[in-house]
């Protein structure tokens, strides 16, 4: 079964960026003023609530880099037209560096472990020398500079393809993300670590990288969805964007919500059945009050709900099922961060803080304001990859057999 030819967009319709200039700069101003004051009148809940702010967006960051580096990693064709859009994803990441210095300062509030005594906690002592205040900003330094330095060479080689159209640039691309792709995986792990999971260091688990690395992905590729989707309403995306595309974007968005499925309930699995108390007391603490409701959440809303909506192929390619999926992954995705992280403020039950809201607000204001910037500065797509020609002539099926929706 093929995915259809046509996909919804208003006729005629243009896209003018200048309307969504302006909302980035309310949130940083709304967010950022409420997270000033929420510092001085609550530190505590406004550490916990950056903390979460931050992990969301850095997981739309990594995710972009992990798609490029997937591109060049596969000499992709059919992911060219929004290789971009996943290369300014990536290119925020040294500005999540400079997001980083709050958690950076409120490290101590943020993470018990810090102020522990390593011969009376035997967790901790295990976890010797990584778990020391000076490895926590080695981790975060080396974190942020593969990163920066990833995401900025493959961007500066992608953009002098646009430029030359050499074959070097090819080339360099596909050798950055040859030793990038087992550079992000060590240091992805590294920080979900180093700033989730040890947030109860006593707690074991081998998988929790993989974990937060498979709700990463899963919460980038709707993003990427509906910015495209914003974009097609425009010249040159008309064409660029065909609806083979969005098809197969919707595929991974099946693929890794099987995947984090998969993830999760393994480490769950895994660890009930052994029955340890220093892995098992993670999975009881996340029983009580409503964090079991948002564990139910999680199960059904994070997996059953977009697995029956994308099993179908045709709903991959329907709008009135897509743009409400999409959404309904940010929200499902913020679930699962809190569930990962706000038991350790909130272990009587989940609590949605007005300081919550702000820092998100604010976050993803700067992130949107240099997103914007990087997008209207640069070539919208790759001009001269030499699989664009394929990307918009591959794999389309013929107009006769198109279902218009």
């Amino acid at each position: 079964m093929t995915p259809a030819a046509t996909i919804a967009s208003p006729a005629g319709a243009s896209l003018d960026l200048s309307k969504w200039r302006k909302i980035p700069f309310i949130l940083i101003v709304a967010g950022g003023l409420l997270a000033l004051i929420g510092a001085f009148v609550n530190t505590k809940q406004f550490a916990y609530s950056y903390l979460l702010a931050f992990m969301f967006y850095l997981s739309l960051c990594l995710g972009g880099l992990f798609l490029v580096l997937l591109h060049h990693l596969f000499d992709a064709s059919w992911s060219v037209p929004i290789r971009r859009i996943e290369e300014h994803f990536a290119g925020l990441l040294p500005i999540m560096t400079a997001l980083f210095l709050p958690i950076a300062l409120f490290a101590k509030t943020i993470y018990p472990w810090m102020t522990a005594n390593p011969n009376t906690d035997h967790a901790l002592r295990s976890k010797l020398p990584l778990f020391t205040v000076p490895m926590f900003y080695v981790v975060a330094a080396l974190c942020f500079a593969v990163w920066a330095l990833l995401s900025n060479r493959l961007r500066y080689w992608s953009l002098k393809q646009d430029v030359t159209g050499a074959a070097e640039c090819t080339h360099k691309l596909r050798f950055y993300a040859a030793w990038g792709i087992f550079a992000f995986a060590v240091t992805l792990t590294l920080g979900a670590i180093m700033w989730m999971k040890a947030l109860q260091h006593q707690w074991f688990s081998t998988m929790y990288g993989v974990y937060y690395f498979a709700g990463s992905v899963w919460t980038t590729l709707p993003t990427i969805f509906l910015i495209a989707l914003v974009l097609r309403r425009s010249e040159p995306f008309r064409t660029l964007l065909t609806p083979t595309l969005f098809y197969y974007l919707g595929t991974l968005m099946f693929a890794f919500t099987v995947f984090y499925a998969y993830i999760h309930f393994s480490q769950y699995f895994i660890i009930w059945n052994a029955n340890v108390p220093e892995e098992t007391f993670w999975y009881v603490l996340r029983e009580k009050g409503s964090w079991w409701d948002i564990g139910m959440v999680i199960v059904f809303g994070h997996f059953l709900v977009p697995f029956l909506a994308l099993l179908r192929i045709d709903f991959k390619l329907k709008l009135s099922v897509m743009i409400p999926l999409c959404i309904w992954a940010w929200l499902m995705h913020f679930c699962d961060l809190s569930f990962n992280i706000m038991p350790t403020p909130h272990p009587d039950g989940f609590v949605l803080h007005w300081l919550d809201l702000a820092c998100m607000a604010f976050i993803g204001g700067v992130l949107a304001k240099v997103f914007l910037a990087m997008f209207a500065k640069h070539p919208p797509y790759p001009l001269r990859d030499p699989r664009l020609k394929e990307a918009l002539t591959s794999y389309e099926i013929p107009p006769d057999e198109a279902t218009e929706h």
